[in-house]
């Protein structure tokens, strides 16, 4: 099933002369009303007669969240205030917020992709959508619910919190989609299970889950919990918001709508462009935005871009699981790590939940890790000798695919504390001393 079969079944020939005429409009757009892209691209000696064709796309200036921040709050706006209808913001909890400006224009085509994204995975306008991302500056609850409305199915504006209620409106008003972070959808399981009630008692069936890296194990687990299929949909606030992109019933990496975000791999060091089916960061061009348009905006996710067409028909570019971010990798004793990279040894072993947590820190001159991990009941219970056999196993798996020694604290169900946003996997007690 598509939404619009056109754009998103199109020959990579087509779709390329679609994204060049697009992309000569957002150069020219830019350039003629934002200083900030118009002296960037002064400075690099790029002219907007220069972009005859999306393969010209390497000839512009990074975008980085840095100068949205600079330009704070409506700097890099390419419209008049009066044609802006809605604005969105991070948190703000590193500086100041990065803003983000839609026309109505922006907000119809938001609506539309999402209502693609919800088609790819399996959502139909008889669904019952509860959308547990959070409402408000943030772009997940509002993003999603517009789209919902679009494809006409009908929403269930829970936003996130109250997890009680939560599982008593998912059952009683007979839940079929839930929206939220996957690890609040694990925490969902958790409540469910304490009041009593099994994944038989909800009507759930599918689950979009995003606003934060996840393994494929975690789908697995989060499948298993409640029984639905798991979709991964991707976006961030400066891009557009959710639906960027979304994984489809094949799950072999998730659509980009290209059409409207042209994502490039390219090297973090060296910033030079990568071939499909080679690991970099990926960068976004967005080619029909009208608020804020951006170019090559470096979002510091680190994945791989692969071009063939999939099997459900779609041509889209698709995007592997992001696996890690450059700018919030730890680097210990010497070695890059990814918390997703633990994650993935963790839930391998079986008899491990879901919540974990990693503590670095420095000991002296010598970086430490510890990974917190909470154990099934049955085998926090068993002999003090099996556990510690256990603990080694986890150890010793984690160095042989890291290459790091770590000290593994097993700990009882429900030690860790539970999120109702994005998880927060580490703590580096480093940046501390």
């Amino acid at each position: 099933m598509y939404w619009e079969k056109t754009p998103e079944t199109m020959s990579r020939d087509e779709l390329h002369a679609l994204q060049s005429v697009r992309l000569k409009k957002t150069v020219s757009k830019v350039y003629e009303n934002v200083p900030f892209y118009r002296q960037k691209m002064i400075d690099k000696g790029v002219e907007v007669g220069d972009i005859k064709s999306i393969d010209d796309l390497s000839k512009l200036p990074f975008s980085y969240k840095t100068d949205l921040r600079d330009n704070y709050p409506y700097g890099l706006f390419a419209v008049p205030m009066s044609e802006i209808v809605r604005i969105h913001s991070s948190s703000g909890t590193t500086g100041k917020p990065t803003v983000v400006g839609y026309t109505k224009n922006d907000i119809e085509m938001w609506s539309n992709i999402v209502a693609r994204s919800l088609v790819a995975s399996g959502v139909t306008n008889k669904d019952i959508v509860q959308i547990s991302y959070g409402y408000g500056l943030f772009t997940g609850g509002l993003g999603l619910h517009y789209g919902v409305e679009k494809l006409g199915a009908a929403v269930i504006p829970t936003s996130s919190g109250n997890t009680k209620k939560q599982i008593m409106i998912m059952k009683d008003y007979g839940t079929t989609v839930l929206a939220c972070t996957p690890s609040y959808a694990l925490y969902l399981a958790d409540v469910m299970e304490d009041m009593g009630y099994t994944k038989d008692d909800f009507a759930l069936r599918v689950g979009i889950f995003g606003a934060e890296p996840w393994t494929e194990e975690m789908r697995e687990s989060i499948e298993k919990k409640w029984g639905i299929e798991a979709h991964d949909i991707y976006g961030l606030s400066e891009v557009m918001g959710p639906g960027v992109g979304i994984d489809c019933s094949e799950k072999k990496g998730l659509h980009i709508f290209d059409d409207h975000f042209y994502p490039e791999i390219i090297d973090s060091n060296t910033e030079k462009p990568l071939p499909y089916g080679t690991a970099g960061e990926v960068v976004f061009t967005t080619l029909t935005k009208e608020g804020l348009p951006l170019l090559r905006y470096r979002t510091h996710d680190i994945t791989t871009l692969h071009d063939e067409k999939c099997k459900c028909g779609r041509t889209s570019v698709r995007m592997d699981k992001i696996c890690g971010r450059s700018d919030d990798m730890l680097i210990i004793r010497g070695v890059n790590v990814f918390p997703s990279q633990i994650e993935s040894v963790l839930l391998e072993q079986g008899n491990l939940s879901p919540h974990y947590h990693l503590v670095v820190d420095r000991v002296g001159t010598l970086d430490t890790l510890e990974v917190q991990v909470e154990i099934s009941e049955a085998e926090f219970s068993g002999t003090v000798k099996n556990i510690e056999k256990y603990n080694r196993k986890i150890a010793k798996d984690i160095e042989s695919i890291l290459g790091l020694s770590a000290k593994v604290t097993l700990m009882n169900k429900g030690s860790l504390p539970r999120s109702e946003g994005k998880a927060q996997r580490v703590t580096d007690n480093r940046k501390l001393k």
